[in-house]
């Protein structure tokens, strides 16, 4: 899968770059848990053997289906795989339901994210619990393993992080206080499927007030400025890092998705434009960006670890930047796809596809691959194609009831007495 095949069509390319990044997963998951491992290389203080990553599985576990709908593996290989995952979920640690950010493959046992953060991880779970509910989706002949996914879905605690200002927490250890400066979920950001799994939930229900009153309310919720001729209805200056607006639509299909805030697909769509806009124009003078080379989310850098965004611009390039944009600008995204492929391909194409992030201006490619980062790839590409996982999870009926709790539309949500 390594070797560079030039002259492709757009859709072979596609293809063939989804399914190699789809190896990550389907090869480098974990033995015993088939969890997700965090990175594949780079000392980052845990061992990338044994650190899996709750939200990357989740991830993985749709990029999975992709490879299974695509005939990349067996589908019974697929079904072995959510079944053993689920079995070790089910013994693993987790808080009132909700899972820790990192786990030992093996043990089933939390590894501290960072000092002090060694509890519930709530928009992680999110993360983890769309990919077990898309599975149960995918796989629904399983009636076994569909009650047992919506078990763990049931048991997660979300009202257990709400504070009693109705704020939303990220993070929460049973028996501790919030610290002083915890940060809740608040927006524009990836925490928006906490928040219609956690309305849509029947057991411990997050209540809508948190969404309207905590999570839209921030300032940096609304912007509705123009970057280089296009609008950005939501999130920071510039929009942040594109991860914001790609990870709560690999599964909840933003086409046609309003509320009172925003339409969502121009949402997406925009704040991608507008991170392209920054790339052509190119304020610091880095090589190599252009139409063929754009894109800034969080990824690998020189440095460490960054989340690249047009105000925090290192000259660093995040292949699934541009190609988790395939559904809302692929006019756009595939020339990227065909530079990074065939232009540049002998330094950061390998055997789970590209390398997490390169800078050109330091000659520095990332000797890592990361879970979070490599399956929106696949996700996305397969959405662009043929939407198979937005139609898999906005079909689900926790999270039809999510949205319309919240007061969401979309061409898809059924009536509440459907």
């Amino acid at each position: 899968m390594a070797d560079i095949i030039r002259g492709l069509s757009d859709r072979a390319l596609q293809d063939r770059v989804a399914q190699a990044t789809s190896l990550y997963f389907l090869d480098w998951s974990h033995p015993v848990s088939g969890m997700a491992r965090e990175r594949s290389a780079g000392d980052f203080g845990y061992s990338i053997e044994d650190t899996v990553c709750t939200g990357g599985t989740g991830f993985g576990l749709l990029a999975q289906i992709v490879a299974a709908e695509r005939g990349w593996r067996r589908r019974q290989e697929i079904l072995d795989r959510v079944e053993r995952l689920t079995t070790f979920l089910e013994r693993a640690d987790s808080f009132d339901g909700v899972f820790p950010h990192f786990l030992d493959g093996t043990s089933g046992r939390t590894l501290p994210f960072m000092p002090g953060d060694d509890g519930g991880d709530l928009v992680e779970t999110s993360f983890l619990m769309l990919g077990l509910l898309g599975a149960a989706a995918y796989f629904s002949q399983d009636s076994d393993l569909v009650a047992r996914i919506h078990n763990l879905f049931d048991n997660v605690n979300w009202a257990a992080h709400v504070r009693q200002d109705g704020a939303v927490m990220w993070h929460r250890q049973i028996g501790r206080p919030w610290a002083p400066d915890a940060l809740p979920i608040q927006g524009w950001n990836e925490g928006m499927l906490v928040f219609v799994l956690g309305a849509g939930s029947r057991t411990y229900p997050i209540p809508p007030e948190s969404y309207h009153r905590s999570w839209a309310a921030t300032p940096s919720f609304l912007n509705g400025r123009r970057y280089g001729g296009t609008v950005l209805p939501l999130g920071p200056d510039w929009g942040g890092p594109l991860f914001l607006s790609q990870y709560p639509f690999l599964g909840i299909d933003p086409r046609g998705l309003r509320d009172k805030y925003a339409d969502y697909g121009v949402q997406a769509r925009a704040h991608a434009l507008v991170n392209r806009h920054h790339c052509l124009i190119n304020p610091m003078n880095w090589p190599g960006y252009g139409s063929n080379c754009w894109g800034l989310t969080a990824s690998d850098d020189p440095k460490g670890y960054v989340a690249h965004s047009p105000t925090e611009d290192t000259g660093v390039i995040t292949p699934t930047a541009a190609l988790g944009s395939f559904p809302f600008a692929p006019q756009e995204a595939m020339p990227v796809l065909r530079y990074l492929y065939e232009g540049i391909g002998d330094q950061i194409w390998g055997e789970a596809g590209f390398a997490d992030a390169f800078c050109e201006a330091q000659g520095w490619v990332a000797e890592s691959r990361l879970a979070i980062d490599q399956a929106p790839i696949v996700i996305a590409l397969e959405n662009h194609r043929s939407g198979l996982l937005w139609g898999l999870v906005s079909e689900l009926g926790v999270v039809q009831r999510g949205l319309r709790i919240l007061g969401f539309s979309a061409p898809y949500l059924a009536p509440a007495n459907a």
